[in-house]
């Protein structure tokens, strides 16, 4: 079953080249990796995976490239609240050598921060998701992994309470999560709501319920996205029925990321929603805590759609040089290496973004029950960034929906359909504004 869920993502793939890339227009001066002997200096390195620098395995990936670039050093610099740091750092204008690009910077904002990695026809050949980060035919950046978008949850405590199944429907999800509540003493479900940026996650669900692959481009032109019958309605919907009926978290401002891991590995919350990637995070949380890792699954979003669940694939944080970085063919190299020779993407067990990689363990459950793989199209994510940033929402960032949650839980005045009767009343004022 696993050959054919790869074959799927492989059609995909494709479909995405063909839609999202421009193609080269004209000379791109990328940045062009250089033979190792010729290539040196110090890099500084910024990332979001503290866990990885505490533990030593970026330590060993940089050991190991350092036998094949002898005159380059690699220095990591962790960031906990990446976005925000990040994003500061930028605008300061010490953001390291090497970086993830920040999800809150439009892709029209990628050649005044970094250096063109080569043009998309090119690199589309040897990776996914480049268009993403093109820019009239240049890549200004690679994804690290692709991810598939859904649930972590605990399969220990689901089994506790009672459910076999993958839940069909919202009100599936909602009974579920009132099972566990009622019948174990996990948490049903985590929010993060302090640490903010796995509510943004919530976005990358777009396309899910929907099972189309153009649903973020159609936001261009719908002026109610929080209308029943749209994505964002079932989305955010769902995530405003768990808090108002007191499935989640007592109190979110005092949720914290990294404790929650301890707590999903313990089976003591039920389901989180992020990308496929915190898998193998949770499950090296069970372990830790003396569980059996294979206690941690993942499952699409709980909608169907002509009786299939979707899953949305996309890149998670895509690598970027630094345009003033002193050392950029040290910093290109870099990346090269880590995404092609590492094995990074399998010591996490993610999807890589190397065409023809095998997907991981993780996934192998939606091969087998039949998940629809969906990958959204690029041609229209200039004007949704414009749309929503002239309506001051903010789709990848997590301010209105933790106003969302604030609204559930009693914290702020206000329901559910009076706060997505204001979202898209910004959506359809902003859709009016002339471009430009």
């Amino acid at each position: 079953m696993r050959r054919r869920w790869t074959a799927v993502w492989a059609a995909t793939a494709a479909v995405l080249t063909a839609c999202g890339g421009q193609g080269a227009v004209g000379p791109t001066s990328p940045i062009a990796p250089s033979d190792p002997a010729a290539v040196s200096g110090e890099i500084t390195v910024l990332t979001n995976r503290t866990d990885r620098i505490k533990d030593g395995t970026f330590k060993r990936y940089a050991d190991a490239f350092r036998k094949e670039y002898p005159g380059v050093t690699v220095r990591f610099e962790g960031l906990t609240d990446y976005e925000g740091e990040a994003t500061l750092r930028m605008k300061a204008g010490t953001y390291g050598d090497v970086l993830l690009i920040p999800n809150s910077l439009s892709v029209g904002q990628f050649p005044a921060y970094f250096a063109p990695l080569g043009s998309a026809t090119d690199l589309a050949q040897s990776f996914d998701f480049t268009e993403y980060a093109d820019v009239g035919g240049r890549v200004y950046g690679v994804a690290g992994i692709g991810m598939a978008t859904g649930l972590v949850y605990n399969k220990a405590v689901w089994e506790q309470a009672g459910i076999t199944e993958w839940p069909r429907s919202a009100a599936d999800f909602l009974a579920d999560l009132k099972a566990i509540k009622d019948r174990t003493g996990a948490v049903p479900y985590y929010t993060n709501y302090k640490d903010g940026w796995p509510l943004r996650q919530w976005t990358d669900l777009i396309g899910a319920p929907s099972c189309s692959n153009t649903a973020k481009d159609q936001l261009a032109d719908t002026a109610r996205p929080w209308s029943a019958g749209q994505d964002l309605n079932a989305i955010d919907g769902l995530l405003y029925d768990v808090v108002h009926q007191k499935l989640s978290e007592g109190d979110p401002t005092a949720t914290d990321w990294e404790t929650s891991k301890a707590l999903m590995g313990g089976g003591r919350i039920g389901a989180m929603l992020l990308g496929s990637w915190a898998v193998p995070q949770m499950q090296a949380a069970a372990g830790a805590a003396g569980h059996d890792p294979a206690e941690i699954g993942f499952m699409p979003f709980p909608v169907q759609k002509n009786s299939h669940h979707c899953a949305v694939v996309e890149p998670d944080y895509k690598f970027a040089v630094n345009k003033h970085s002193r050392h950029q063919d040290a910093a290109r190299a870099w990346i090269d290496w880590f995404l092609t020779r590492s094995g990074s993407a399998q010591d996490e067990q993610v999807i890589s973004t190397v065409k023809g990689t095998p997907l991981p363990a993780a996934l192998e459950p939606f091969d087998e029950r039949g998940v629809r793989i969906v990958a959204q199209t690029q041609d229209r994510t200039a004007d949704v960034s414009r749309i929503d940033r002239a309506a001051g929402i903010g789709l990848d960032t997590p301010d209105y929906r933790r106003r969302l949650i604030d609204i559930a839980r009693g914290a702020v005045p206000g329901d559910r359909d009076g706060c997505f009767a204001e979202l898209n009343a910004k959506w359809a004022a902003a859709q009016r504004v002339p471009a430009g």
